[in-house]
């Protein structure tokens, strides 16, 4: 059904209806998060109060306080937290990211709706009050572990869907599928990294840029069955409340009902791709003002105004990535 565009603001104070979008794990920027914090009182006060409450799960499994190293006088690159326990690069991404959903919301009001991508989506369902912060964490450290198990990795591919699905099979990369869809400009396809080695020698040789994610392990994977129920089970141990707003999942490709099974459907983000686009546009249907990346890049806020640039003419923002963002 065709839409009408919602009106364009033109200042903040017509910021009244927003949707908030948290991305996955690809696009990760330490720095601009302590930039932000340092920059502005609403923002280092979010950070704070977030992490003293992830930092108690944090200190309980082993790893060390996140909060006072990330506000303190030297800050971890995203080398240091990926060469840290694992689990930490995950907890401060999901900190990160519920803390900027809470200091947008302490600027700008809370959200008409959130869309989570992939790991994305146990913040996203946090900030909707499904899961405590403290539950959230434990979600997220729980899911850092299985992540450890998943080999392989994942490559982003600067080419619409149905190229990248030709890439692969012209490079003979059996094992690797699509894995994200982000908009009609770029893909994320996992595999074996010997697969993906094949995949990005085609696209080079077709002209197609490439760039392997920075992250360890693959995902958004049929193989990994075994581990998406192992992350089930732990996801059953955890109290589950009614969202707050509308919660919409990639992976799932809609809206999240009161009758879904979250813990399994948080575990298919393992196992089954994302749909960036589809959720996109179905939350625009909400009619949002603006709407705002909850982390600390600009990747999915780039998707999403590639996304909506036709049925919208609500602005697409990405706060940390914009250092004249008026909180």
């Amino acid at each position: 059904m065709h839409t009408s565009p919602a009106r364009r603001p033109g200042r903040p104070s017509d910021w009244r209806r927003s949707v908030h979008l948290f991305p996955g794990q690809g696009d990760f920027s330490v720095s601009s998060l302590v930039r932000a914090a340092k920059a502005d009182g609403g923002v280092f006060t979010a950070v704070r109060q977030v992490f003293q409450e992830i930092d108690d799960i944090a200190v309980g499994r082993g790893l060390p306080p996140l909060g006072p190293w990330l506000l303190g006088a030297n800050p971890p690159s995203g080398r240091d937290l990926a060469h840290a326990a694992t689990g930490a690069a995950q907890l401060a991404l999901f900190g990160a990211s519920v803390a900027v959903h809470q200091a947008l919301c302490a600027a700008h009001g809370a959200p008409s709706a959130v869309v989570g991508v992939s790991f994305g989506e146990i913040a996203a369902l946090t900030a909707a009050g499904v899961l405590s912060v403290q539950d959230g964490a434990r979600a997220a450290h729980d899911l850092s572990l299985v992540l450890a198990s998943c080999p392989g990795g994942l490559t982003l591919l600067s080419c619409p869907e149905p190229s990248a699905r030709r890439l692969l099979e012209r490079a003979g990369a059996a094992d690797a599928v699509v894995a994200v869809v982000n908009d009609d400009r770029s893909v994320v396809v996992a595999g074996p990294v010997p697969d993906l080695v094949r995949v990005e020698k085609t696209a080079a040789d077709s002209d197609v840029a490439t760039a392997r994610l920075r992250l360890p392990f693959s995902s958004h994977h049929p193989s990994f069955a075994s581990q998406a129920e192992v992350f089930t089970a732990s996801l059953r141990a955890r109290t589950w409340s009614e969202a707050r707003f509308p919660v919409y999942s990639a992976v799932a490709g809609r809206r999240y009902r009161p009758d879904d099974d979250l813990a399994r459907r948080l575990a298919d983000c393992l196992v089954r791709p994302a749909a960036v686009p589809a959720v996109l546009r179905q939350a625009a249907r909400h009619r949002p003002d603006v709407l705002f990346e909850a982390g600390t890049g600009d990747a999915l806020a780039s998707s999403a105004r590639s996304v909506l640039s036709a049925d919208s003419a609500a602005p697409v923002h990405a706060p940390l990535a914009e250092p004249d963002f008026p909180w």
